[in-house]
C-alpha cells in the first residue's frame, strides 16, 4: 500500500465510511480510477485489516456486499488526516 498516496488512501477510506453499499465500479467512479486500481486498493486495505467485506443479509441478491471500516481504519483515517493536518501547520 506504500505506492497508494495518503491523498487517496484517505479518499477510499471515507468514501467507504460514507457509503459502505458502494460497489468497486462506484468507488474508482468516485475516485477517478481504473476498476482494477480500485480492487487493488480494497485488497491492500483488508489485507491491512483497515477493511473487511460484508453481505447484505437483507437483500435477496446475495451478490451484494459492503466495505465497513474497522478500528482500525477508522485509526487510520484520523492518522492520515492528522498528519496532513500538522504538515499545513508547518507549511504555514
Amino acid at each position: 500500500m506504500s505506492d497508494l498516496p495518503d491523498s487517496q488512501r484517505l479518499q477510499l477510506l471515507k468514501l467507504i465510511q460514507g457509503k459502505p453499499p458502494m460497489s468497486q465500479r462506484e468507488l474508482a467512479s468516485a475516485m477517478g480510477v481504473s476498476l482494477g486500481k480500485a480492487n487493488y486498493c480494497l485488497r491492500a486495505l483488508m489485507e491491512k485489516g483497515f477493511v473487511k467485506l460484508e453481505r447484505f443479509r437483507q437483500n435477496p441478491d446475495k451478490r451484494h456486499y459492503a466495505y465497513l471500516l474497522t478500528k482500525a481504519g477508522v485509526q487510520e483515517k484520523t492518522h492520515i488526516t492528522l498528519a496532513f493536518l500538522r504538515r499545513k501547520v508547518v507549511e504555514y
